[in-house]
C-alpha cells in the first residue's frame, strides 16, 4: 500500500495564490491614485509621492490585506472545498499552523508600520486587523453584518489617505463611498455564488436567510442608495468634470444592475463578481481627470 504524499508546511506558489497578489495591486493602485490625484503635496508640503509615509501607509494596508485572506482561507477551508474545490490551498500547498503563523506575523509588522506612519493610522489599523479577523472567524456567517464589514474596510483604504494628510477630505470621501458601495454590491453576489457550501456548514448569509430573489431585490435597493449618495457628495463638490466622469460610468452600472436582473446561475455571480472589478478599478482612474 502507497503512502499518502503529505502536504508541504509552505509554498512559494500556494502563498503567491493565497494572497490574491491581483487584488492588492487593485489596493496599493487606488490609495497611490487617491494620494497623487486627490492630494497632491504632503503635510510637510513637498509633493506626496515624494513622502515615504505615503509608502509605508501603501505597504501596511497591502500587508493587513493579504493576511485578511489567509486567514478568511483558513476558517472557510471546508466551505471552499464545496463550492471551489480546484482553488484551496490549506491543507495543499499550505499547512493550517503554518497560515496562522504568517497571519500573526503579517498583521503586527502591518500595525507596526502604520505606527511608524501615524499614533492615529496605527490605530486604525489595528481596528482594521481585528475586524478582519473577526469577519473570518464569524461576523461573515451572519446575514448582512459580514457584507458591511468588508465593504467598510475597502472605503477605509481609501479615505484612510485623507484622514492622514488631511486633504480634500469630500472628494475623497466620494471615491471611499463609491469603492464601500461596489465592494458590498459584490460580497453580496459572492454570497449568492457560494450559498450551496455556506448551507451545508451552517452559514446565515443572506440568500440562505432570505432566498435568492429577496437578496437580489436587497442589491437594487442598495444600488439605489449608491446613486443617491454619489449624487450628494458630487453637488456638495460642484465639479463638473466629477459629474461627467459619473454619468458615463452610469452607463456601465445600469448595465452591471441588469445583468444581476438575469442572472441565475453560479457562472453569472462569477462574471458579475468580475465585472464589479472592473466598475472599481475604472473608478479610480477617474481620479485623473480632476
Amino acid at each position: 500500500m502507497k503512502n499518502k504524499k503529505a502536504s508541504p508546511v509552505f509554498t512559494f506558489t500556494a502563498f503567491v495564490k493565497i494572497i490574491r497578489p491581483g487584488n492588492l495591486l487593485m489596493v496599493a493602485f487606488a490609495q497611490l491614485m487617491t494620494a497623487f490625484f486627490l492630494v497632491g503635496t504632503s503635510r510637510s508640503g513637498i509633493p506626496v509621492l515624494q513622502d515615504y509615509h505615503l509608502y509605508l501607509m501603501i505597504i501596511s494596508t497591502v500587508i493587513l490585506t493579504a493576511s485578511g485572506y489567509m486567514i478568511n482561507d483558513y476558517y472557510d477551508v471546508k466551505i471552499d472545498y464545496v463550492n471551489r474545490p480546484k482553488t484551496v490551498v490549506i491543507g495543499k500547498g499550505m499547512k493550517r499552523r503554518m497560515v496562522m503563523i504568517l497571519h500573526t506575523t503579517m498583521n503586527m509588522a502591518g500595525i507596526l508600520i502604520g505606527i511608524l506612519v501615524h499614533p492615529r493610522i496605527g490605530a486604525i489599523t489595528f481596528v482594521a486587523a481585528f475586524l478582519l479577523w473577526l469577519y473570518s472567524n464569524s461576523l461573515k456567517r451572519l446575514p448582512f453584518i459580514g457584507n458591511l464589514t468588508v465593504a467598510s474596510l475597502t472605503g477605509l483604504a481609501i479615505w484612510i489617505v485623507g484622514i492622514y494628510y488631511q486633504k480634500s477630505e469630500l472628494l475623497i470621501l466620494t471615491y471611499a463611498i463609491f469603492a464601500f458601495f461596489i465592494n458590498l454590491i459584490r460580497e453580496i453576489l459572492k454570497d449568492i455564488e457560494d450559498r450551496n457550501g455556506d448551507r451545508k456548514h451552517g452559514c446565515r448569509t443572506l440568500p440562505i436567510v432570505l432566498g435568492f430573489r429577496k437578496t437580489k431585490n436587497i442589491i437594487f435597493l442598495i444600488a439605489v442608495l449608491f446613486v443617491a449618495a454619489i449624487l450628494f457628495v458630487t453637488f456638495k463638490i460642484n465639479e463638473p468634470l466629477l459629474f461627467l466622469y459619473f454619468g458615463g460610468l452610469s452607463i456601465f452600472f445600469f448595465i452591471f444592475m441588469f445583468k444581476i436582473y438575469k442572472a441565475d446561475r453560479k457562472s453569472h455571480f462569477t462574471e458579475l463578481s468580475t465585472f464589479s472589478k472592473i466598475l472599481m478599478l475604472t473608478g479610480i482612474m477617474s481620479m485623473g481627470f480632476l
